[in-house]
This record gives C-alpha cells, sequence and structure tokens, in this order.
C-alpha cells in the first residue's frame, strides 16, 4: 500500500512494516547464525528498499534479541554490561548507574508471542493477505513533528507518543510489537540509544506505529494539519533538504 503519511511528510524513504512469517523470505538479507550484527541495521535496510528478517538462530546480539522479541534477557552478566561491569567485563557500556537499575530494566520491558521470523520490508511490497505488527518511520525532526501531531490529533488524551530507555531495536520494535498484540494506540520514538546510532544516519529517529493505528492515522492525515498552509512550509523546507 501507499501511505498518505509518508506522501505528506514528505519521507524520503520507505515506511517499513514489521511482520512475523513461519519462513525466511528468499530475498531477505540477514546476519549469518552465530555472527553479531545490529537489528537496527536490518531496519535501515528496509527502509531503503530492501526485505531483512531476523530469527532467534540469527540474531546473536542480546539486546537484539529482547528486543525483536525472541527471547528476554538472561541475568548475570547484561546488567554488568549495562551498568558499572565487574572484574569479568572491564568495560562496559555506562546506560545504568548501578547493575540493580539495570536488572529492573530489563525484567520490566515488554514481552511478546514471537513468531519464527521476523520482516522488516517496504510498506509497499507488503502482498494481499499480509498483515504488519507495526510500521516503522525513519525521520528527522521536521518529519516527527508532524507524526507526532498527528498521534495526537484525533485523541482526547495528549501522551499518545512515548519514547523508553531501551535498545535502538527494542525501542523501534518491540514496544510497538507489545502495544499491537494488546491492542493499544501508543506510537513510540526510538532509535536514542547510543549504541544503536552507529549505524543509523545522525539526523534520524524512529518513530513507530501498531498497525491497527497505522491504519487509523492514515484515515485522519488528509483531514489533518498536514494539509495547512502551516504544513506547508515544513514541507517544503523538507523538500529542499
Amino acid at each position: 500500500m501507499e501511505s498518505k503519511i509518508a506522501r505528506h511528510i514528505c519521507l524520503q524513504n520507505h515506511p517499513v512494516a514489521v511482520l512475523w512469517q513461519d519462513e525466511m523470505p528468499d530475498e531477505a538479507i540477514h546476519f549469518q547464525e552465530g555472527k553479531w550484527g545490529c537489528v537496527v541495521a536490518l531496519i535501515k535496510a528496509a527502509s531503503k528498499g530492501r526485505v531483512a528478517a531476523a530469527t532467534n538462530d540469527t540474531t546473536v546480539c542480546l539486546g537484539g534479541k529482547a528486543g525483536t522479541g525472541f527471547q528476554g534477557y538472561e541475568h548475570g552478566w547484561i546488567e554488568y554490561f549495562l551498568s558499572t561491569g565487574n572484574d569479568s567485563i572491564p568495560k562496559s557500556e555506562r546506560y545504568k548507574k548501578t547493575p540493580e537499575l539495570a536488572r529492573n530494566f530489563t525484567e520490566t520491558i515488554p514481552r511478546v508471542t514471537a513468531g519464527k521470523c521476523l520482516v522488516m520490508k517496504p510498506l509497499e511490497m507488503v502482498a494481499e493477505g499480509e498483515r504488519p505488527e507495526c510500521i516503522v518511520f525513519l525521520v528527522n525532526a521536521d518529519q516527527m513533528s508532524g507524526l507526532v501531531t498527528l498521534a495526537n490529533y484525533d485523541q482526547a488524551t495528549q501522551n499518545n507518543v512515548e519514547v523508553h530507555f531501551a535498545s535502538g531495536c527494542g525501542q523501534a520494535l518491540l514496544y510497538p510489537l507489545s502495544a499491537e498484540q494488546k491492542g493499544e494506540k501508543t506510537c513510540y520514538i526510538g532509535l536514542t540509544d547510543p549504541s544503536a546510532r552507529k549505524v543509523t544516519g545522525k539526523d534520524l529517529l524512529s518513530f513507530s506505529i501498531p498497525y491497527s493505528r497505522f491504519l487509523e492515522m492514515e484515515q485522519e492525515a488528509d483531514g489533518s494539519f498536514l494539509t495547512t498552509d502551516t504544513w506547508e512550509l515544513i514541507r517544503e523546507r523538507i523538500g529542499k533538504g
């Protein structure tokens, strides 16, 4: 399908559809079993027109396994790696002040019912009969402003977009996957994880939408602020790069 939202915000890449499948598509790019790779790189590849996929076996990164929903964090190592380190982990990420805070993070992230293969591909490649779990936009600040405003446009509440500490793939994938499975409408800003930013553009963040909510937002786009003179000025700026 062609996204009205993508057209209105002058998206210069592809909205990424994320869906579970029983088998890895033949044309999908993926990491080799046992070889480390960042799942965010797969999202980025899909935004550029490729079909990408991950399974539990092809996802070596522990943050990636948790961020895709294949399995939760195993304790005894990760809480030290994310925080202060210890005698066996002299070089840690220091994203949490203490191992206790890091452990609390790993125990409270969402859990999802995972399929065998998580496929990421351009939205327009979604075939009839396929239903994504969520849609991920990789956007700049102007485009982000449009998405955040649209996510609140038809809602009585004002907290319909959230940002959480997590791995980059956890922010972009796990939270919206969980929201879709729970029937929630919350959208999520992501790719604030410094480790994930090493594999994405310096001006891009992710904006992820549970698929059911994405369909609602698509219906609202044409009658919203996205058709006003104010937004037209921003569109022109986006178009000029």
